[in-house]
């Protein structure tokens, strides 16, 4: 069974037909919000093998070359403009693939008075615009856009604790980049985990040739970079806790398809959305501080806003309700009351610039329709 539009993120599920087993491990009630969180695994059946090239290569390889001359040669107050005006060369084609699934996923989150059309056509913007702000840090020495962090105070006090602190980071396409340049503007060394098909392509050629020069970017602003495949997540959540227990700060992207299990919570009037459950397991077994981060374009390429959340902290009686697990054990429960905490501050943050989140949540569960723990096979492509 696939999952959902809003599971496909930048940092890419496997780059060829891979087949999963996904079962339901748990329904886990948090009695302080009344809703459920649903925890699944998700097991390789058939890897798949990586294809050498993809149909979008060629294209991003022209994009590339065209958005470097744009940040080279251009004066910045046309960038938009541009990534305006390339977002519609294939608008009839997105309009007739995607637009009605777009517009019924977001209006399950937002309601029906957002004009989806509209919101549909930004966001393609969007996705160009993060094309010419990897350009520009490329290419374009004097662009200097400002950059507004709000909330690295509560980071610091959770820092002063001494026991590190993860920051869960949401993919607006602004995040990828400009999320990271504004914690190291800041003083903050971050660690990016990050799954090995991480970039533009996922595919042999993009590998090797699209994507470093977006990883080179990223790694200016991150003290290190914690590459995993499913095959090391033993040995990436060890130099992980050593990072946390060094009161290091590490970053974690809302990737799903990278690890073994995730979750399924409720997501605005009547939508969905899955969740990754890694960041909440490392808060609800240690004593880290976990935040929200969201970063925006308010003004394009001039004037951004990153946002760190409050600290995530449930209430006490969610962390208190399985009480009798040792310390330091698989708290599920403390899991799930941190996931709807975590999906309160996703959904605050896509009422601000719903246009600059590139995918979003299905319509439908994920297991609607369906009997029994086992859900079956899911075939990606």
């Amino acid at each position: 069974m696939r999952l959902s539009w809003f599971a496909i993120s930048r940092d890419r599920k496997p780059p060829s037909a891979g087949t999963f087993h996904t079962d339901i491990i748990a329904d886990i009630s948090v009695p302080d919000s009344g809703e459920t969180v649903r925890f699944f695994s998700r097991k390789v059946i058939h890897p798949g093998r990586i294809r050498g090239i993809s149909n979008q290569d060629a294209r991003e390889i022209l994009l590339s070359a065209f958005y470097l001359a744009v940040a080279a040669t251009v004066p910045l107050r046309w960038w938009a403009p541009i990534c305006r005006q390339i977002s519609r060369s294939r608008l009839k084609r997105h309009t007739r693939k995607r637009l009605q699934r777009y517009a019924d996923s977001v209006h399950a989150v937002l309601g029906n008075s957002i004009d989806a059309r509209k919101q549909f056509e930004d966001s393609l913007a969007a996705r160009h615009r993060f094309r010419l702000q990897l350009a520009g840090h490329l290419v374009a020495s004097r662009w200097s856009p400002t950059i507004r962090l709000e909330g690295i105070e509560g980071l610091q006090a959770a820092l002063r604790r001494g026991h590190g602190a993860i920051i869960w980071c949401d993919q607006f396409t602004a995040q990828t980049i400009i999320g990271k340049r504004a914690l190291y503007e800041a003083g903050i060394e971050a660690h990016q985990v990050s799954a090995n098909t991480h970039g533009i392509s996922n595919s042999v050629f993009g590998l090797r040739f699209l994507n470093p020069p977006l990883i080179n970017v990223e790694n200016r602003y991150l003290k290190s970079r914690i590459v995993f495949d499913r095959n090391e997540a033993y040995q990436v959540t060890i130099r992980i806790q050593k990072i946390l227990r060094g009161n290091g700060v590490v970053l974690m992207t809302n990737t799903i398809h990278a690890g073994s299990t995730f979750t399924e919570v409720a997501l605005g009037e009547s939508g969905s959305t899955y969740l990754a459950s890694a960041p909440a397991n490392f808060a609800a077994r240690n004593k880290v501080a976990l935040f929200g981060m969201s970063t925006f374009e308010v003004a394009p390429f001039r004037e951004y806003r990153a946002m760190l959340s409050a600290e995530l902290l449930p209430a006490a009686p969610a962390a208190s309700a399985t009480g009798k697990i040792p310390d330091g054990a698989k708290n599920m429960a403390l899991q799930a009351a941190y996931i709807l905490l975590k999906r309160d501050a996703l959904l605050r943050a896509l009422k601000l610039y719903p246009e600059q989140m590139p995918s979003w949540s299905g319509l439908r569960r994920l297991t609607e329709d369906q009997d029994g723990s086992g859900i079956g096979t899911d075939p990606e492509s």
